[in-house]
């Protein structure tokens, strides 16, 4: 397709990912930026703004901007909406829209998908936007991660697939065997703070487990929107936590600022590292 691409964005480095990826390959971007969630915009790329009570408004100016394919990057949170500000087109929507707010953050996103899709856009993945963000598997620090420490990794990765049937997070921590916290709606880096918190006596002996961060999506994900993503700041959570690495899941988790995230890893000592699934 030619034309602008669409980002419906929200906070983080994300969408300024992907509008340079984009501008890479010679693409314009208009960003899409939803009330009470201000875009990061460093390169002063057009923004349309809007409110979800206003859909079809959005609709009608991406189309007059020339935007046929849409993106989805950033982070926002569930918006409270007021029926009375609906327009026509929001609320012939409305119906689906009030009842995937009820459900868990993949049933939410499928709803926004097909929205946009039956509005005609297409719809592109972050990753294939910008395929760097995926790193290859291995480590890809100098901390390599120990036996007990994959060992975390595995179980912390059953407990994030186990969630998926309730379509619940993309993160979870062990240490020794043990969950000290899953990722739910306030995200990893309440998570990990969360795990800093814990008092001594809820943790294993550090001497033998410091404890994992695995990430990874949902089984059965559309990975055209909500793709995890780790950057700084989830290495300096890690840290603070007093965890000893992170472990993503090999082509289903985006490294933003890779250099940057290697770098921190590294001064503080912890591993970074793209697991194959299964993988001991």
């Amino acid at each position: 397709m030619t034309g602008p691409v669409g980002i419906v964005a929200g906070r983080g480095a994300l969408p300024v990912a992907l509008a340079r990826a984009l501008a890479g390959r010679g693409r314009d971007v208009v960003l899409a930026e939803m009330a009470g969630f201000p875009v990061d915009n460093p390169d002063d790329l057009p923004v349309i703004p809007f409110r979800v009570e206003k859909l079809g408004a959005l609709f009608k100016t991406l189309r007059a901007a020339g935007v046929r394919e849409v993106a989805f990057a950033g982070a926002v949170a569930r918006p409270r909406l007021d029926p009375a500000q609906f327009d026509f087109r929001t609320l012939t929507l409305a119906p689906r829209i009030l009842a995937s707010l009820k459900g868990g953050d993949d049933a939410t996103l499928r709803m926004v998908l097909d929205i946009f899709e039956g509005e005609g856009f297409a719809v592109r993945a972050a990753h294939d936007i910008a395929p760097d963000l995926l790193p290859s598997a291995g480590v890809l620090t100098r901390a390599q991660p120990g036996s007990r420490d994959r060992k975390d990794a595995s179980r912390a990765a059953a407990i994030v697939a186990a969630l998926s049937a309730v379509d619940v997070g993309q993160g979870a921590v062990v240490a020794g065997g043990l969950a000290l916290g899953v990722e739910a709606l306030p995200g990893t880096d309440r998570m990990l703070a969360q795990v800093a918190a814990l008092p001594a006596d809820l943790r294993p002996d550090p001497a033998s487990a410091r404890g994992v961060l695995f990430k990874g999506p949902k089984i059965g994900q559309d990975r055209r929107i909500d793709l995890p993503v780790i950057g700084p700041d989830t290495v300096a959570g890690a840290a603070a936590a007093g965890l000893s690495g992170i472990a993503i899941a090999a082509g289903g988790v985006m490294v933003l600022d890779r250099p940057a995230v290697i770098a921190a890893a590294d001064a503080a000592g912890l591993f970074l590292w793209v697991r194959k699934e299964g993988e001991p």
